[in-house]
């Protein structure tokens, strides 16, 4: 059976329905074969993304960044499991384990989501993820079309890995 990793800060009202939203859709009842795993950024391991297949990644921006929870768990994983970095020190090719696999993203923030967005594409680039459905960056309250948005990249990355 496939597993499907969800990685995820959740502070806030609209983080949260973003997260039940997408954990919602990753979990629908059409989508066969895969299990979701459900970790805190701050609770994540290396293990939980070495045994995954994909991976659905959700966090608020703060202060122009991704929060330091999701910081936190990139920083205590990405080179035990595979990550690269040139001798420059800037990303380089993966060989890792997880090269290849599909993820997607959700990041909500009230003003500009730009370099939360970037900062995570850069380190999952580094990983050799694959992304695998546009990013879910929104500003200000969250909408039931959101919520909408939210349901259909969690169930679009766990329809990637059934069987």
């Amino acid at each position: 059976m496939a597993r499907l990793l969800v990685v995820h800060h959740s502070p806030t009202r609209s983080t949260q329905a973003l997260f039940e939203a997408a954990l919602s859709g990753a979990g629908d009842d059409a989508i066969e074969g895969v299990e979701v795993v459900v970790r805190s950024a701050l609770e994540a391991t290396a293990d939980d993304v070495l045994a995954a297949d994909g991976y659905l990644l959700g966090s608020p921006v703060n202060f122009g960044y991704m929060s330091g929870a999701l910081k936190h768990f990139f920083d205590s994983t990405f080179l035990a499991v595979g990550g690269a970095l040139d001798p420059g020190g800037g990303a380089g090719e993966s060989e890792g384990q997880t090269k290849g696999r599909p993820y997607g993203l959700w990041m909500h923030g009230r003003y500009d989501l730009t370099g939360g967005v970037r900062a995570v594409q850069s380190i999952v680039g580094a990983l050799g993820w694959k992304q695998s459905y546009d990013v879910l960056a929104l500003l200000g309250d969250v909408t039931p079309e959101d919520e909408s948005a939210a349901y259909e990249l969690g169930a679009t990355i766990a329809a990637l890995l059934s069987t």
